[in-house]
């Protein structure tokens, strides 16, 4: 069986001190932002355009990728962590994966707002990090959360 794998963003949005999470309903996990990369996108466009979609949110990206002089291409922002999930498995073996970029930004509001179709701002619930380590959900989301939230307090926006 061939393993089929998809490019993928998400986004961990932090305001005062918190970052927002929702129950996806039809994966039943409580997860950022995010969703895959279109054609047409770089991955970090595709983060931003989950979060305006699924929050009604405006990020502002957290970026400390270092510029390179180049005469014909641009530097991208750099993911804070690039993560492979096995999304499905049968009988042991993968069909398919998600290449997941994950980025942090702030927000200068928590009144989410979703667009039509997205799962509705009650879905959503911000996490301080506090809220993080008691929640029990993965270790992942935590582990991310947290450090986006530490982040967006020593990270320059660009």
């Amino acid at each position: 069986m061939e393993t089929t794998r998809h490019f993928t963003a998400t986004v961990y949005v932090v305001n005062d001190g918190a970052t927002a999470l929702h129950e996806h309903e039809r994966l039943g996990i409580t997860i950022p932002p995010g969703g895959h990369v279109d054609r047409d996108e770089l991955p970090h466009e595709a983060g931003l355009r989950e979060v305006r979609e699924e929050t009604g949110l405006e990020p502002t990206l957290l970026d400390e990728t270092d510029p390179v002089a180049s005469p014909d291409g641009r530097e991208l922002p750099e993911p804070r962590h690039q993560m492979l999930y096995d999304v499905d498995v049968h009988d042991g073996r993968v069909a398919h994966q998600h290449i997941d970029h994950v980025y942090y930004a702030t927000v200068s509001s928590r009144a989410i707002d979703p667009a039509d179709g997205e799962s509705g701002s009650d879905a959503w619930a911000w996490y301080t990090e506090g809220d993080l380590l008691e929640s029990g959900l993965p270790e992942d989301v935590v582990e991310l959360g947290i450090e986006a939230i530490r982040a967006a307090e020593t990270t320059p926006v660009n």
